[in-house]
């Protein structure tokens, strides 16, 4: 009798395995590797400052390890919204004009400097592993991202999960996208300029938005920016075990299940987002990345996801698709977040204000730099 129990659970297994490899674990991307994109040319030396970054990063991480499990997320989202990256938070400090708005249902702010044209839009879709972060916990990058850029930012307030499932961000960034055309910080009237932005897991959710309005023939973006982003949510790109060490951000956290076997952590990302992890709304490499709108892709060369940028900007290309990666050394995951000690964080942004003002079909850009 146990040796059939045993048989039977032996089978089960087996056919478990062949399904997860089957339909959950991702098809090969490895040609995409190649070829690399060479680091921007124009920074020289890594600055000193990156030292206080890591500092900050490591002090955050000292604050979680002293919680109990149960309420790191809750204590993690207190720190982000904070500023952990020792950033002032306020509007008088920013130089920017902040706004509440009801973006459809959906909780959001204005963030605007003054002088910028309301109906130059850029939606901002913040990072934190679709767990934590929120508006107030990005406003360094959507304070900046106005005031280099000439635009009236959008932050949006996503549903998170645990408490939601991974559907209800999409569905929230979608709705936010549909309400921007037509609403502005002056109320409603039609954009003359679109642009997304994001950051990690706001940088999928903006790369997802992409490719869903050229396939739900909504207008097209001007333009998007992508920073540190993943992209594919099987955990199956290199870096992801290979950079978890020089990832001070990522890598306490996501090392651990990024060693696991590639069914394991498959399985895991299907039952925590009751989503296939294939499926290109929640991996967006794994889709169509044809027709897409100019995209500026940022990322550091030692963070756990810079695969995740590479093999997404080289299938973009090989798809068509004027897709643009910027490989920046030894800079820590979204060093864009550290603006108020981070010299390389404000040149970021002054690059993404290039990028913008060369693909803007409106206004001349205001001669702003970030810093």
């Amino acid at each position: 009798m146990i040796i059939e129990i045993l048989a039977a659970l032996a089978a089960v297994a087996v056919i478990a395995w062949i399904l997860i490899r089957v339909f959950l674990v991702a098809p090969d991307h490895s040609r995409f590797d190649e070829p690399q994109h060479e680091p921007h040319h124009d920074r020289g030396e890594v600055s000193a400052e990156i030292r206080e970054a890591v500092r900050l990063i490591d002090e955050m991480q000292d604050k979680l390890r002293g919680e109990p499990k149960h309420r790191r997320i809750a204590v993690l989202r207190k720190l982000f919204d904070e500023g952990f990256t020792g950033s002032p938070l306020q509007a008088g400090q920013l130089g920017v004009d902040i706004e509440t708005a009801d973006v459809d249902g959906v909780d959001g702010e204005w963030v605007v400097t003054p002088g910028a044209s309301p109906d130059r839009r850029l939606l901002y879709l913040h990072g934190g592993a679709f767990a934590i972060g929120s508006p107030l916990s990005h406003r360094m990058i959507t304070s900046a991202l106005s005031k280099s850029c000439n635009v009236a930012v959008l932050a949006i307030d996503y549903r998170l999960m645990p408490e939601h499932r991974r559907k209800s961000a999409i569905a929230d960034c979608q709705t936010a996208y549909r309400w921007i055309l037509d609403n502005g910080p002056a109320g409603p009237n039609a954009a003359d300029e679109i642009i997304v932005a994001g950051d990690s897991a706001g940088g999928n959710l903006a790369l997802m938005l992409s490719a869903w309005a050229r396939d739900a023939n909504i207008r097209r973006m001007d333009a998007v920016i992508a920073f540190s982003p993943s992209t594919d949510s099987t955990l199956a790109n290199p870096s992801t075990v290979k950079n978890i060490a020089t990832d001070p951000l990522l890598g306490p956290g996501l090392g651990p299940p990024a060693r696991m076997p590639v069914e394991v952590k498959t399985l895991a990302v299907l039952i925590a987002a009751l989503m296939n992890p294939r499926n290109p709304l929640i991996s967006p490499l794994f889709g169509d990345l044809s027709n897409l709108p100019p995209t500026l892709v940022l990322a550091s060369d030692c963070e756990m996801l810079f695969d995740d940028s590479v093999r997404y900007v080289n299938k973009a290309r090989s798809q068509g698709s004027p897709v643009t990666l910027q490989v920046w050394p030894e800079m820590v995951h979204v060093w864009p977040m550290f603006q108020h000690i981070l010299p390389e964080a404000r040149q970021a942004i002054d690059e993404v204000a290039a990028f913008v003002a060369a693909n803007s079909t409106s206004v001349p850009m205001n001669n702003v730099s970030s810093g």
